[in-house]
């Protein structure tokens, strides 16, 4: 299945799908010592995002978020791309500077958990 959404950052990446419907700070929410979901009571918390395509609503948090996604990737835990259904300012700096590839206007309930997805410019394929 091909889905089709808005070019953040254009770029190529596949990777095990990391599926949540709940939306993600990177500040305070992803260690950015391990790349593990920190944040107390997110259904993701304990997942490593290392290379994997991180699909989730949208971000929040402090704008510090954009910064510890540049930190994951100088450390090589970052995500290898990430899906949105509304890229929000910090994730969309985060991904940017990170040279992560980021879409998003992608309805997330069609993607399965742990699938694997290609992300190809404003395309994903599950």
């Amino acid at each position: 299945m091909k889905l089709e959404g808005r070019v953040i950052y254009n770029g190529r990446a596949e990777g095990k799908a990391l599926v949540t419907s709940q939306p993600l700070s990177f500040y305070g929410g992803v260690d950015p010592a391990t790349g593990r979901i920190v944040e107390k009571n997110h259904e993701l918390a304990g997942e490593s995002i290392r290379g994997r395509i991180l699909a989730f609503p949208y971000g929040k948090g402090s704008t510090v978020g954009s910064y510890v996604l540049y930190r994951l990737m100088k450390g090589g835990l970052a995500p290898a791309a990430i899906v949105n259904r509304e890229c929000e300012t910090i994730v969309a700096v985060g991904a940017i500077i990170s040279s992560i590839p980021c879409v998003d206007k992608i309805e997330l309930g069609r993607l399965t958990p742990d699938a694997w997805i290609s992300v190809d410019g404003p395309s994903v394929q599950v």
